[in-house]
């Protein structure tokens, strides 16, 4: 049974697995005239989902997947993402707000501005990782956390 933060939705055939994470982009032009359209654009653009569950083998054709789609559950996955160490505690509930830092070429930018989740999100603070790989180049004292987003 699916619990209040699983979404039903529709997914290539080929990629319907569970465990299988992925970033939602959006529909393509080949979408509005499909009468599926609502089942399959019920996921939010830009969020990386995680199949749950594959709900049945009845392929649905599709315009897009050549091999049809099919149900599954999914969740929005949990994103890692850097923090500052003094608010790193597992269990706390926060709002997401990216550090000021437009470092783009630090080799951590990409923790420190994970894709997935945005400035505001409601998240919880799952698990708290650990110190970062290397030391932030503005000299913010970061931990690695891994975020539940609330929906």
């Amino acid at each position: 049974m699916a619990d209040d933060n699983t979404t039903i939705t529709l997914i290539g055939s080929r990629l319907a697995q569970e465990g299988l994470t992925f970033t939602f982009m959006g529909e393509t032009p080949e979408c509005d005239k499909c009468n599926l359209k609502s089942t399959c654009m019920n996921l939010e653009k830009g969020r990386i989902y995680e199949i749950t569950n594959v709900r049945n083998t009845t392929v649905h054709d599709c315009a897009i997947h050549d091999s049809g789609v099919i149900t599954v559950d999914v969740v929005v996955a949990p994103v890692t993402s850097s923090m500052d160490s003094r608010k790193a505690v597992e269990g706390s509930k926060i709002r997401y707000e990216f550090p000021s830092c437009d470092e783009v070429e630090c080799d951590m930018y990409d923790v420190c501005h994970p894709k997935g989740v945005k400035k505001g999100d409601k998240c919880t603070i799952a698990q708290v990782i650990g110190n970062m790989d290397e030391e932030c180049i503005l000299g913010y004292s970061l931990k690695k956390v891994e975020l539940a987003i609330q929906r």
